[in-house]
């Protein structure tokens, strides 16, 4: 697995919540979601030809860029009709797209903004 930085998290968490709520007024978070489990990408393509995450007992090919479960496996079988998966983004995840070691940060040291930055100079300004 590279521990290069890309533009898409590593790790997701997937919520499993009954597919409609009366009276929900917010989405749903690991507290009031039936099952949840953080899932980090194994490096294959899945069937449906996005990337393939798993973990907690879930296998799941998920569009990082819409965050859309396309497939899904809970303990090696299929979802329930009525339920749904959703995707949030693993808060605790170091590689997430906002994190201080994406090259997009201020603290990153490949940040041009950043400290650690090397001074370049423009050219023909010696």
């Amino acid at each position: 697995m590279s521990t290069q930085w890309h533009p898409f998290p590593r790790r997701f968490e997937i919520l499993l919540v009954p597919e409609h709520t009366d009276g929900r007024t917010s989405p749903p978070d690991a507290t009031t979601a039936l099952r949840s489990a953080v899932v980090e990408a194994t490096g294959e393509t899945g069937e449906s030809g996005y990337p393939r995450f798993a973990g907690g007992g879930m296998v799941a090919d998920i569009d990082p860029e819409t965050r859309t479960v396309e497939g899904l496996l809970i303990d090696g079988y299929e979802v329930d009709y009525g339920l749904t998966a959703r995707v949030v983004d693993d808060p605790d995840s170091p590689d997430s797209p906002d994190s201080p070691d994406s090259p997009d940060s201020p603290d990153s040291p490949d940040s041009p903004d950043s400290p650690d930055a090397p001074d370049v100079a423009e050219p023909g300004t010696r």
